[in-house]
């Protein structure tokens, strides 16, 4: 749909150049003399390239509408990760390195949202929040407690966390997905 640059918001999805590109950042400049303009900053969703451009306020630029969806994971198989569509039930599979890094923290029966245009995943929405165990922690070095030092110990999923000295291996805790750190022992 077609919308003009000064109604671009951050997180707007635009076709520019060929390319699907987000909006980071928008600022209106009105030089002295002559017609404002958009001075628009934008991310390629594909390569995470940014690029810089100006547009007139009045001028015209398509912007993109992403499908939003609901997924469970199923399963690894391999470098693919298959999901299922929650309302009909279609699998697909996706690279986990389209995902990313949050792909190890993907959990059977996990919902997360998928981006999609035109059929291809684009954008992938996780839980804040993730319970996984610990396998192997450093012991606790007495009087260390008293500090507010951290230790790196191993996920289950493999990933490496800091945490508090009294975490000890078998202890599940909650990590934060978006950085991966540690937020609390979990209480269940």
């Amino acid at each position: 749909m077609k919308v003009t640059a000064i109604t671009l918001r951050p997180g707007n999805v635009i076709e520019y150049n060929g390319k699907l590109c987000v909006v980071v950042k928008n600022e209106i400049i009105q030089p002295g003399k002559g017609a404002s303009v958009a001075q628009v900053e934008l991310r390629d969703i594909r390569t995470g390239s940014k690029d810089n451009a100006r547009f007139r306020t009045q001028e015209t630029v398509e912007r993109v509408r992403l499908e939003q969806d609901e997924y469970q994971f199923l399963y690894m198989d391999g470098d693919d990760v298959v999901l299922m569509h929650q309302t009909n039930f279609e699998q697909i599979q996706i690279n986990k390195d389209v995902i990313g890094e949050r792909a190890a923290y993907l959990q059977e029966g996990m919902i997360i949202e998928v981006e999609t245009f035109e059929g291809e995943p684009l954008g992938f929405s996780f839980p804040d929040t993730v319970v996984l165990e610990i396998v192997e922690a450093e012991p606790v070095v007495k009087g260390q407690t008293a500090t507010t030092s951290y230790k790196p110990a191993i996920l289950e999923n493999g990933v490496r966390v800091m945490v508090p000295p009294h975490i000890e291996s078998g202890i599940k805790i909650v990590v934060r997905i978006e950085d991966g750190s540690y937020v609390e022992r979990f209480k269940g």
